[in-house]
């Protein structure tokens, strides 16, 4: 390599490290600019929300179901004996007495049988008189010698004969008798008849289903109830805290409320390993005849103590992996996560079992847009307390043990 390069490469490389100390006050001199000419980020400001005081008052708690009625009678009305139809006796859908008739059969065979066996009784009650005067002139010969041993045996013989001729002749006729009655289908119960299955002329038999018949006087609610529920009750009643009383109140789908009282009358003996539930029924007086078998029906339940209660609306409630939580108003309005239990439903309010105290405020509105420990901008509301149901629920008059006495009884009805 020559000389000249050497020089050359030598000068530039001077003049290079020579230009870094410009070079960099240069850029020193540039972000000092651009951070003074860009302002300083504002902090986000807090997330409005509404929220509302927990209400904290005296309470029934009550259980809520739904189920289905159903009657407490039904009967399939099918003929005992075959034959025409000849009249059908009731209007459909009518409403019917014990004993009134639906159905008439043919009766004509049956009164001809019934006819020829009265013949048959008065033929084996003459065979009898005749047997027995047979006998007693046998019994008066024999002292004479006049007949032998074996024919005063046979005439005696002939008497227990035709006396088992007569019985098995009236036990006919009665049979005969019983056939020509049940050619009139008549109404076992009170109730309310469905419409006529099989019309006047047709052939029936004993397996011919004619009409159904359910009693109205009352009827039967069915409901399921959960493990949890039903162990909850079952504890009730072995504590003791049970009366005379046993009641559960009904509310039909066109009702507001829980109008109609009954009462616990039974409890399955065993829970259903396919559901975890295990089935109840209340029965319910129906003496207007309005509850109708098949209705949806919805059911509450007594369930415990009237104690303090804390309930708040269901929009306040969150989940996370399966767990109910709300969001608590702390100081300085910092949100904290408070996991809770829930109860029942009342009056558009949900029991809290426990997690929440009397004094703690939660969030109502806008739950979605905060997380535990955001600070935020409350908005205090009213929860939405519906004072007048609560009231009523509170001043129920009913003791708070109905429904532990009403587990506890039809826990032993069933056993028995």
């Amino acid at each position: 390599m020559s000389i000249a390069k050497i020089e050359a490469r030598t000068f530039t490389r001077r003049a290079l490290l020579s230009a870094l100390p410009v070079l960099a006050a240069i850029a020193a001199a540039a972000t000092i600019h651009q951070s003074q000419a860009q302002p300083e980020t504002a902090a986000p400001a807090p997330t409005e929300v509404t929220v509302a005081p927990v209400i904290h008052r005296p309470l029934h708690e009550w259980q809520e179901f739904t189920g289905r009625l159903q009657a407490v009678n039904t009967v399939e009305v099918r003929p005992r004996v075959a034959g025409y139809v000849d009249r059908v006796a009731f209007p459909d859908g009518a409403r019917v007495k014990k004993g009134q008739l639906l159905f008439v059969i043919d009766p004509r065979p049956f009164q001809a049988e019934t006819d020829r066996l009265k013949g048959e009784l008065a033929r084996a009650e003459s065979d009898l008189d005749l047997a027995r005067a047979n006998q007693a002139r046998a019994e008066r010969l024999i002292v004479a010698n006049a007949i032998s041993r074996e024919e005063y045996d046979r005439l005696g013989a002939g008497v227990s004969s035709a006396r088992g001729q007569l019985d098995a002749t009236t036990a006919a006729l009665e049979s005969a008798r019983l056939n020509r009655e049940f050619t009139e289908v008549r109404a076992p119960l009170d109730g309310r008849v469905s419409r006529a299955l099989i019309t006047a002329g047709n052939l029936v038999t004993s397996q011919s289903l004619l009409t159904t018949l359910v009693s109205d006087d009352a009827v039967h609610a069915y409901f399921d109830a959960d493990e949890r529920t039903y162990l909850r009750y079952a504890q009730l009643a072995r504590s003791g805290e049970g009366d005379a009383a046993r009641g559960v109140f009904m509310g039909l789908v066109d009702e507001t409320g829980y109008p109609h009282e009954g009462r616990l009358d039974f409890v399955d003996n065993q829970v259903d390993p396919t559901t975890g539930t295990i089935r109840a029924r209340a029965v319910f007086a129906n003496p207007d005849g309005r509850y109708t078998p098949g209705l949806f029906a919805r059911i509450r339940l007594v369930g415990g103590e009237n104690r303090d209660t804390v309930l708040i609306e269901d929009r306040a409630v969150g989940t996370d992996l399966g767990r109910k939580f709300v969001l608590v108003l702390g100081p300085d309005n910092r949100l904290a996560s408070r996991f809770i239990e829930l109860g029942p439903q009342i009056d558009g309010l949900r029991v809290v079992r426990e997690g929440l105290g009397a004094d703690d405020v939660v969030v109502v509105n806008g739950l979605q847009h905060v997380k535990p420990g955001d600070v935020v901008a409350p908005t205090r509301v009213a929860m939405n307390e519906q004072a007048a149901g609560l009231r009523q629920v509170a001043s129920v008059s009913p003791s708070t043990r109905i429904a532990a006495s009403s587990v506890e009884g039809a826990t032993l009805r069933s056993q028995r």
